[in-house]
């Protein structure tokens, strides 16, 4: 049996929900979960109700990964309104067109049955202990995930069902030798190159700049010299850490939650076993008389551990003599852990034990008993998480005495100030774009640039920072957006006009000296002398040298053959031009029938891309969809 359950888990099922799993574990965590929305509906996807809670999943889950892969730099993304709108906004879609995949699949008759999912449910390694699937551990971590069981039976039988109509897709999908050769051959080839770089600022000595030029820009470009809107803020803030500070804790209430928290403080009992099973097959009776024989000659002396090397049907655990692990209570079933916990010391071996996988002979062989740690080393950490207990209650009645206050004196923040004993502090004047932490968090900004805020002069109400950090605040000056004056920026617009002519004029030489490369090389030879450049010769650059600019590479790799010909101009932003002259191209002949095997598999690979992107496409056309309501901002 639990054999069987070790092949499932490393079958084609099963490695897509342990993806699953690993995804939503490991990227989105707990938290995301238990602070998911309600499940009232989003969508409806040919009458099936897509819930507010999957979208929610979902995003957390893009999200995370996102943070994952560019850093923490990209949460600033998340705190424009319109962007976290459009983002949510994409994972409604991806969830939309996942479950018209399943819809079409179930039309094709294809199922996956209670006993698959329950197959695939048991083989999951972050379900199991000591390679059995625990149904403890199971409840814990799906509820942990935000699902109910028969929530989570539906998503994995979903997922299954979809990926059966993915694989037929991926089945159709091919390439041919000839084809992965020919791409293996295009992407792995280099490219000699000649490189002649000129900076535009070597071109500005001889620019001038009219007034009227100066003026033609300036009209133009308008919009460029408006200022962003202003604002300096007054603000009260209260905060848990602040609060500890002044709170104390003496020794009878230390010892009084140690008391009542004991368990807390104390290891479980735990026993590593080793077991032999016998599985009951057809034939209970033989089962159990086969079990009695091992545990006898276990008795006559035979090695526990060479018995169930040999015999145990858990072919899994036997390639260790039959090792579990160590076992805590609530992990396994109720015969088999009363069976071990009645071991009395180690290297007593039990007698047969009945459960649903079979009989059982188990060996202790450690036990820890339990341990309960002395107050003496425990002391200050319940000392400060009395602290922290008694701060956040603190907390929240200053917050809501703050709420009260904020609105009831709503010119002034300083009686807000004097009923938590803070002080009212100030900022200089931000920008939407250009503020400290915390006010460079969007919904925050949003509320300080505020037309109540601005127009009708009030305190804002308790804003969250984090579930232990408040502030109230309120505008204190305010500059509206304007356009500049020409005199204030036409020292700016010169600097501009200057730059673009030197650009201008840089490519100008640049595009003439390719004339006169492609008549005379000796005659262009003699211009780089004159103007004090001269090329960088590179040799075998690749599709992905990264220490070449990407125009530069996207160019030279657009060239076809090397001639005279194949000399262009490339721009380098705004300060420099490239001339990018071709020498060689290094043909790869030989491509090593791996390589091919890989490029086949990719190339596959993509055209299943497309084609699950065309069906969803034409599934999203036939289907009748009704979104609900706006996903929340």
């Amino acid at each position: 049996m639990l054999e069987r359950i070790r092949e499932g888990a490393q079958g084609p099922w099963a490695m897509v929900i342990v993806g699953l799993i690993i995804m939503s574990f490991v990227f989105a965590g707990v938290g995301s979960y238990l602070s998911a929305p309600t499940t009232n509906a989003v969508a409806k996807v040919n009458g099936e109700e897509i819930a507010a809670s999957e979208v929610e999943r979902a995003y957390q889950n893009q999200r995370a990964q996102m943070e994952a892969q560019f850093g923490e730099g990209v949460s600033a993304l998340f705190s424009d309104p319109t962007y976290l709108a459009q983002f949510k906004d994409q994972a409604l879609q991806q969830l939309i067109g996942d479950l018209l995949l399943k819809q079409h699949a179930e039309s094709l008759g294809l199922r996956v049955s209670d006993e698959q999912v329950k197959e695939a449910i048991t083989a999951i390694p972050q379900f199991q202990v000591g390679g059995v699937f625990s149904n403890d551990r199971y409840l814990v971590a799906i509820r942990q995930s935000g699902f109910q069981p028969s929530e989570f039976r539906e998503y994995i039988r979903r997922e299954m069902t979809r990926d059966q109509l993915s694989r037929a897709l991926g089945g159709s999908g091919f390439a041919l030798s000839n084809a992965a050769k020919l791409v293996a051959q295009l992407e792995q080839q280099t490219r000699d190159a000649k490189i002649l770089t000129l900076e535009s600022s070597a071109f500005s000595n001889d620019i001038e700049v009219t007034d009227e030029e100066i003026q033609i820009y300036y009209d133009a470009n308008l919009n460029r010299f408006d200022t962003e809107e202003k604002v300096s803020l007054a603000y009260v803030e209260l905060d848990v850490e602040t609060l500890k500070k002044d709170i104390l804790v003496n020794e009878q209430e230390v010892a009084t939650y140690y008391d009542e928290h004991l368990s807390a403080y104390q290891t479980e009992e735990k026993r590593a076993v080793s077991h032999i099973l016998v599985e009951f097959n057809d034939d209970k009776d033989a089962a159990l008389e086969r079990i009695t024989v091992l545990k006898e000659r276990i008795n006559n002396g035979e090695a526990f551990e060479e018995v169930a090397s040999a015999e145990s049907d858990d072919t899994f655990s036997a390639e260790n003599g039959g090792d579990l692990g160590e076992i805590t209570e609530g992990l396994m079933g109720e015969a088999f852990e009363s069976a071990v916990f009645n071991l009395a010391n180690v290297g007593d071996v039990s007698e047969p034990v009945e459960t649903d996988f079979g009989y059982h002979l188990i060996k202790a062989t450690s036990i820890k008993l339990l341990e309960t740690q002395p107050l003496s080393e425990v002391s200050a950490e319940i000392e400060e998480t009395i602290k922290q207990d008694k701060a956040l209650d603190e907390f929240y009645r200053l917050q809501t005495e703050m709420s009260q206050l904020a609105f009831e004196v709503s010119d002034s923040l300083e009686e807000v100030a004097e009923s938590i004993n803070g002080k009212v502090q100030t900022t200089g004047l931000l920008t939407r774009s250009f503020a400290p932490s915390p006010f460079d968090r969007g919904d925050i900004a949003a509320v300080a640039f505020s037309d109540e805020l601005i127009e009708e002069q009030v305190n804002s109400d308790v804003i969250e920072i984090t579930d232990e950090h408040v502030l109230v605040m309120r505008v204190i000056e305010h500059e509206p957006q304007r356009t500049k004056s020409l005199d204030e920026v036409s020292d700016q617009i010169v600097s501009t006009l200057k730059t673009e002519k030197a650009q201008d004029a840089s490519r100008t030489w640049a595009e003439s000296f390719i004339e006169t490369y492609q008549t005379d090389v000796s005659a262009a030879a003699s211009l780089l002398i004159e103007r004090g450049v001269d090329w960088s010769t590179r040799v075998a650059l690749t599709r992905s040298t990264s220490d070449l600019p990407s125009t530069v590479r996207n160019t030279l790799f657009s060239m076809s053959t090397a001639s005279p010909e194949n000399i262009e101009v490339v721009d380098l932003g705004i300060d420099s031009v490239a001339v990018v002259l071709l020498t060689a191209v290094n043909s790869v002949d030989s491509v090593s029938a791996e390589t091919i095997e890989q490029y086949k598999q990719r190339l596959a690979a993509e055209s299943t891309n497309v084609e699950v992107a065309a069906l969803i496409d034409a599934l999203k056309e036939e289907a009748s969809i009704k979104l609900m309501a706006e996903v929340e901002n």
